[in-house]
């Protein structure tokens, strides 16, 4: 679900700027898109009320990430769960000609896909990833960026 929706508390809005400023000043060229779904009868298929949904976009194809915009989708627990924990991360790399890569949280930490990022960025986007999770208070033992 679009952020900008999600955003219904002080807490849950201070966590979503504090996500800004972390990718922001891991890829300072990137701008922030709090909406990145647009709402139709094609995407609402696709709209999952337990997640935060964010657009990083480069205003040039990033060679690092290899992409032009990043997906990053925070899932959260069931909206029946007590706590706002989020199960895990996934982050998707997208250019002009689709998706080029995927990563996820519960998979390993490792990313996949056609194009992947280059190494140095993949150590930062892991990063980004960890203190994320960190902030929604979910480290599990064993489950690391490295």
């Amino acid at each position: 679900m679009n952020a900008s929706e999600q955003a219904n508390s002080i807490e849950v809005l201070s966590k979503i700027a504090t996500i800004v400023n972390l990718f922001t000043s891991e890829f300072p060229d990137a701008s922030v898109e709090f909406s990145p779904w647009v709402k139709n009868a094609e995407t609402a298929k696709f709209e999952d009320p337990n997640s935060i949904d964010l657009a990083f976009y480069f205003q040039r194809r990033n060679f690092s990430c290899q992409s032009c915009c990043i997906l990053m989708q925070i899932r959260l627990p069931e909206a029946t769960e007590a706590n706002s924990r989020p199960v895990g991360i996934e982050l998707s790399g997208h250019d002009y000609m689709g998706q080029r890569w995927r990563f996820d949280t519960n998979r390993k930490w490792e990313f996949w896909g056609t194009i992947l990022p280059l190494p140095n960025a993949e150590q930062k986007l892991k990063q980004v990833c960890m203190i994320i999770l960190q902030l929604f208070d979910l480290v599990k033992k064993g489950n690391s960026a490295e």
